[in-house]
């Protein structure tokens, strides 16, 4: 039987489609019988659990699943209702693991209880948040004070003789966001480790709520500092999908320019991170030379050091100067960048710190959904790029990196191999470019519609899924970092690893604290 056929038999109704993006409404026990024929049946992948509170309009929740089968380009996205006296939908956690950290999110924000989940504990709400405040409801309202009752987090307990356990966080020397990480350890070797994150969740998604599509560009620049051209790109994909709106060709070109310069300097301050951390400190004082000099050059390029300010609904706020004379900065800027990896890869001792340690393997690494330069560290070839072309890569040749040790060392390596890549990218962006407007007029919002955008940013694919309301403005925006799906893993990417060895698989990894706790 088809697709439509097979969901039509388990209760589907209401099928719509706009290209390779299918809709259908399910009755939402159905949802773990559709999960489970999708999964096994049709080779789908999960890739987005969300949920809203439209009981204004409909009487009810929503549930919202979004599936894929990224071989054709093709998406389904089921959708079922929730009763309000019944706050409840089926849990698919068995059958994916990235599910269940959807689902106890969505228990946590909208109080919606996956029934049968295997680990309902909180994951954004913390002990000092209240159990009844749901802060994505419609009738929340602002939030009283919080106060904290001493109440532990609930963690696995490691224990047996020579068992010990080492906390470290959530507040870190440097600048980064506060994060918990607890070790249980046998000597130095690392036999458990779990994270809390979530101090600082900021109500992002419900910031979004009410503001125009140009409105909401402010904000999709700041969900992650470091992403300020992945984040918006992916907002006004889905803004333009939703409006039928094609930027132009000079804009789509210019897009990839934007994406890939975030990429370069992203990448490069990584290498530089990771020898740091491994006692190479040279590499990383280089490095974030050559970052600065990339720095420099986007606020040439756009007046801002980290690209804010150009990316709109419809295409670039202004027209840019990409030649020939900025493809040839950054052909600078790689050979510069390629003399510090040679010296990186010459040195044995460096070398031997980053092979072996913090293997992922690519069973796990699929098991959880990871995405971005980790996975292609791990043997998964996966880069939206190719796979969902956007912007106008459809229309370049670039290879996507993969290696496969899963290691710290492959990790370092898939980024100057990204770099190689990126700077091919925009050399070919830059001579293709052609003249013309680089901005389409948006126009309203078609009324409580939904649609989504996905962009391979330098951590990984970014979808950003988005619903307008019945007077043009966002009524939901559900973002998707990679850093949701892959901060998990890097719990196994430690096992067997020494504690000395965490900053290092940390920083190979590199994940976001803002762009995980919204």
């Amino acid at each position: 039987m088809t697709l439509h056929e097979t969901l039509r038999d388990l209760g589907a109704t209401t099928f719509s489609s706009n290209g390779n993006r299918r809709r259908c409404s399910i009755p939402r026990a159905a949802a773990r019988a559709v999960a489970r024929t999708l999964v096994t049946t049709f080779s789908y992948e999960l890739y987005l659990i969300l949920a809203s509170d439209p009981r204004e309009r409909t009487g009810s929740f929503e549930v919202v699943w979004l599936w894929a089968d990224p071989r054709a380009n093709e998406f389904l996205e089921v959708a079922a209702g929730v009763p309000e006296d019944d706050p409840s939908f089926p849990s698919i956690a068995t059958l994916s693991y990235p599910a269940s950290r959807y689902e106890r999110e969505i228990q946590d924000l909208l109080g919606l209880r996956a029934e049968g989940h295997p680990d309902p504990r909180p994951l954004v709400r913390h002990g000092f948040w209240p159990e009844t405040y749901h802060p994505l409801r419609r009738d929340a309202g602002p939030p009283a004070d919080f106060t904290d009752k001493g109440q532990p987090f609930p963690f696995q307990q490691v224990e047996g003789e020579g068992i010990f356990e080492i906390p470290v966080g959530p507040v870190h020397a440097g600048i980064i966001e506060p994060g918990h990480f607890r070790f249980s350890v046998d000597g130095e070797t690392i036999i458990n480790m779990k994270a809390r994150l979530y101090y600082t969740h900021k109500g992002t998604e419900k910031l979004f709520e009410g503001r125009t599509p140009d409105d909401g560009i402010a904000l999709a620049e700041r969900i992650s500092g470091d992403t300020s051209v992945g984040h918006p790109l992916a907002y006004c994909q889905a803004i333009e999908t939703l409006a039928g709106v094609q930027a132009p060709t000079r804009a789509l070109f210019q897009r990839v320019v934007l994406l890939e310069l975030e990429r370069i300097y992203n990448h490069v301050a990584d290498f530089g991170a990771i020898a740091n951390d491994a006692g190479f400190a040279v590499a990383q004082a280089h490095a974030l030379r050559i970052r600065e000099q990339l720095l420099r050059l986007n606020k040439r390029l756009t007046g801002h050091r980290l690209l804010r300010g150009v990316l709109v609904p419809g295409g670039l706020s202004t027209d840019l100067q990409t030649d020939t004379a900025l493809a040839g900065t950054v052909e600078d800027v790689l050979a510069d960048f390629e003399e510090v990896v040679a010296i990186c890869e010459a040195n044995s001792m460096l070398i031997d710190r980053l092979r072996g340690a913090g293997c992922l393997t690519q069973r796990t690494a699929m098991d959880h959904g990871v995405l971005g330069c980790v996975a292609r560290a791990s043997g998964i070839d996966r880069d939206a790029r190719r796979d969902h072309p956007f912007a106008a890569y459809d229309r370049l040749n670039f290879r996507v990196p993969v290696r496969h040790s899963g290691d710290v060392r492959a990790r370092s390596l898939i980024r100057v191999d990204e770099v190689r890549e990126s700077a091919s990218l925009i050399r070919q962006a830059v001579r293709a470019i052609p003249p013309g407007p680089v901005r389409s007029p948006l126009g309203p919002l078609p009324p409580w519609e939904s649609a989504f955008g996905i962009a391979e940013a330098w951590r990984g694919a970014i979808l950003t899924w988005v619903r307008s309301d019945g007077a043009g403005h966002l009524d939901r925006v559900k973002v998707k970092d990679p850093s949701f799906v892959n901060w998990r893993p890097l719990t196994f990417a430690l096992l067997k690893n020494i504690v000395p060895d965490f900053p290092l698989c940390n920083k190979s990894f590199n994940l976001s604290y803002s762009g995980n706790d919204l």
